[in-house]
């Protein structure tokens, strides 16, 4: 799985998208990530196929992540026809990585339909999204197959050290969606990460970025501006020191710091009022 990916969320004009991943796939990202609820799995689809027809790379080195929403999370049958929905919508024989959308519904008996297209192979790896530490300790010590990767909030202003110790205690990848703040928090306004990006050359973005990475986190920015994809792909050349790493994970803010409240019943109410099919 690689540490760097390119995300699609409200990126829901379908050209727009298409051109995109297109271009991310261009500038050397591999990772795409999309999503049942993000109305875009055929245009990240078509992408795919653009690509490897125009030989800028095979299937077999991209990674391509999709997600279970909610209403498919009743339970295992309608779960295993949401798996099937994506990779219909998408044009894909099997998704790299497949998650459960957020901790709503009977997610455990969605999961067992994650673990039994991971064993058919269709599903390359499984995992969760939106797994709180309790939940996801919950989670690990009662499903038959753990969950891979974890993606939650993770940003400089909402850090989740505790989230990262639960993860790392049960062996699963952390990757970050909202990498750059998440929009309630602004990075690019930050005194202390301008010292630290002058001090290296690099944006603010690309030193936001370089935390998470050198944290072990995953992360997968999004833009659909050229410039921008190019800049959050390059952060491979400098490395953050040790005091510069503590310096930006002191900016952490704790559940301040998150944009968006999971605990609060108006949003999990909200989420599963969403339906994205009939």
């Amino acid at each position: 799985m690689p540490m760097l990916g390119f995300g699609v969320f409200k990126v829901t004009d379908k050209a727009e998208c298409k051109q995109a991943v297109l271009n991310a796939i261009r500038t050397g990202y591999r990772l795409i990530d999309t999503a049942a609820v993000y109305d875009n799995e055929d245009a990240v689809g078509e992408a795919v196929r653009e690509a490897i027809a125009e030989g800028l790379c095979t299937r077999e080195a991209l990674f391509i992540t999709s997600k279970l929403w909610v209403q498919d999370m009743a339970n295992t049958g309608m779960a295993k026809a949401g798996i099937a929905a994506s990779l219909k919508k998408s044009g894909l024989e099997y998704f790299d990585l497949y998650l459960l959308h957020q901790a709503m519904g009977d997610y455990f008996s969605a999961w067992r339909a994650l673990e039994e297209a991971y064993e058919a192979g269709t599903l390359k790896a499984i995992g969760v999204s939106n797994f709180y530490p309790h939940v996801l300790a919950n989670f690990c010590e009662t499903v038959r197959i753990k969950p891979m990767v974890n993606q939650v909030e993770l940003h400089p202003y909402f850090a989740q050290p505790a989230a990262l110790e639960a993860m790392k205690h049960y062996h699963v990848q952390p990757e970050a969606w909202a990498p750059l703040g998440g929009g309630r928090h602004n990075p690019y306004q930050d005194a202390l990460l301008r010292g630290i990006a002058d001090a290296h050359q690099k944006t603010i973005a690309q030193v936001v970025l370089r935390w998470n990475v050198q944290r072990g986190v995953t992360v997968i920015p999004k833009s659909t501006r050229q410039e921008r994809i190019e800049e959050n792909f390059a952060i491979w050349d400098f490395v953050l020191t040790d005091n510069e790493m503590a310096q930006i994970s002191a900016l952490d803010l704790g559940y301040v710091g998150e944009a968006v409240k999971h605990f609060n019943p108006e949003f999990v109410r909200g989420c599963l009022g969403v339906k994205i099919h009939d």
